[in-house]
């Protein structure tokens, strides 16, 4: 069982940056590939980035390739989302996702066994 906790989230003015954090107090979170999804309000979740478990592969959705980056920090068990150039689409409920899965299919959130709580980000225009 791997707990996630996510932080960071918050307002934010348009064309701002946020960064997202989400930690797990496993060690054994360092052996899982990490993820971020997006719910915004009325919409489905859907996927935003993906790295493996040893941060040397990622993936992006469109929407947010060359804005968002996401990076990990296996020695403090901790993945994180930094978001440049928000925009007002970029506001929803952030949640991060860990497990152990293929670079085919880390962008599916059915791949994804452990979950967080997760955080809310708001972009004002």
């Amino acid at each position: 069982q791997v707990q996630l906790v996510e932080s960071g989230g918050g307002l934010v003015q348009s064309g701002g940056s946020l960064r997202l954090d989400c930690a797990a107090p496993e060690r054994t979170f360092g052996y899982y590939a990490g993820a971020w999804f997006r719910r915004a309000p009325g919409k489905e979740r859907e996927f935003v980035a993906a790295i493996s478990w040893s941060g040397g592969s990622t993936r992006y959705a469109d929407s947010v390739k060359g804005r968002f980056t996401i990076s990990r920090d296996n020695a403090r068990s901790t993945v994180f989302l930094h978001m440049n150039h928000v925009e007002p689409e970029d506001t929803a409920v952030y949640s991060c996702a860990a497990g152990r899965v293929d670079s085919s299919d880390n962008s599916d959130e059915r791949s994804y066994a452990y979950w967080g709580q997760g955080t809310q980000v708001t972009v004002s225009s």
